[in-house]
């Protein structure tokens, strides 16, 4: 995706460690050797390879990944802990590029019920673990968690509080995916304004899919000051998953008239991808999953198919070519039209013209009102029953 005169967007991949936080998703370390090089091979710009203080597997795995690549920088996630922090520094110490991710919840519910901490403790807390965190890594990105539900004055005051002691990277999170593209924007743009040094470090934006606005809340962060997007390929995560990665990507290129944004991501790598993860976590990709979805270049619809047959642009916006999906589907039923069945038919090696339609089409429909899709061999048998043959080259 190359437009020189675009905003270049940097990709944050968390599929191996909110993606796998799942429920049932468990990735061997071989399988995170995989997935991460495929990710590079996708075009990511930062892996979030695990949470290393988590066990002594979640460690390894770090590691593993953290050698296993050679452009995209790598990252593990620590709590505002010494502990959670010094395995970080361990398990990212033969990476060729690295960063840290340390994260605190900054909102009032998470303070109070979570933490148990004040204000005055939880900004303590920030500056004191980001410092820490600043003598081992060029890039510290500091996460203020449930940032949608913080006071907004308040993470102004978290956010001035990380990048004083060093934070490279301002991740606003909204962790249980309560915003909207809407009110998302309007806190950044009070950010900008309440935040000293602001276009002087790197903003992201993390976003959850609780209410399915998930992608369009990242995309909003972007519009109103943010230059990089966390999020999961497939969109898998925590409860209704993460910001679907192939989405946004996506969405980039098709619309690059309006948002005019850049990323490194490699399209064509996209629908490889999705089946590597949709595999190990045994998860199927849904069929009307945009984007990558089986259904999302196929076409049953009689007016649809017919508008594809003269010029794909009438129902296609992106191709399936460009996500490497293969070739669009034209998917025969009791929706289809006769236009559609007449190109199968002669594709088949049968010679049907309009007129031979007037006859076939009926036999067709009676077929297509008993079952879903009527395929190959059932057409095969219709022209069979009506004394038709496939022509002889």
């Amino acid at each position: 995706m190359i437009n020189a005169n675009g905003k270049k967007i940097q990709i944050f991949d968390t599929t191996l460690r909110d993606g796998e936080q799942t429920i049932g998703v468990n990735f061997s370390i071989a399988q995170k050797i995989q997935i991460a090089q495929q990710l590079e091979k996708w075009g990511v710009d930062v892996i979030e390879a695990g949470f290393p203080v988590a066990s002594p597997d979640d460690f390894k795995a770090v590691k593993a990944v953290a050698e296993s690549v050679d452009r995209v920088c790598v990252t593990g996630l620590a709590r505002a802990k010494q502990s959670d922090i010094d395995a970080c520094v361990k398990a990212t110490a033969n990476a060729k590029h690295k960063q840290i991710h340390v994260f605190i919840g900054t909102s009032p519910i998470h303070r109070k019920d979570k933490l148990h901490m004040t204000k005055a403790a939880n900004l303590a807390a920030i500056n004191k673990w980001v410092r820490y965190a600043r003598q081992f890594f060029d890039i510290v990105q500091f996460s203020p968690e449930d940032a949608t539900r913080t006071e907004p004055d308040y993470l102004a005051t978290v956010c001035n509080t990380a990048i004083e002691a060093g934070a490279t990277v301002i991740n606003i999170a909204d962790t249980v995916g309560y915003t909207n593209p809407i009110e998302f924007g309007k806190l950044f743009d009070y950010l900008r304004a309440h935040v000293d040094k602001f276009d002087e470090v790197t903003f992201s934006v993390h976003c959850h899919d609780d209410l399915g606005m998930s992608v369009a809340n990242a995309i909003a962060g972007v519009e109103h000051g943010a230059s990089r997007i966390e999020g999961t390929v497939n969109g898998i995560g925590e409860r209704a998953g993460n910001t679907a990665l192939e989405e946004v990507a996506a969405a980039f290129m098709v619309r690059n008239d309006y948002y005019h944004y850049q990323t490194n991501i490699n399209l064509k790598e996209t629908k490889r991808t999705a089946d590597m993860i949709s595999e190990f976590t045994k998860m199927p990709i849904p069929h009307n999953k945009a984007v990558i979805g089986q259904n999302a270049f196929s076409h049953e619809s009689g007016i649809h198919q017919d508008g594809m047959l003269k010029n794909r642009n009438t129902y296609e916006i992106l191709t399936p070519e460009s996500v490497g999906m293969g070739a669009t589907h034209i998917i025969l039923g009791k929706l289809s039209g006769s236009h559609a069945v007449m190109q199968e038919l002669n594709h088949m090696g049968y010679e049907v013209t309009r007129e031979d339609m007037v006859n076939i089409f009926p036999a067709f429909k009676a077929v297509a009102d008993k079952q879903p899709i009527v395929n190959d061999h059932d057409l095969a048998m219709i022209m069979e029953r009506m004394g038709v043959m496939v022509h002889a080259e």
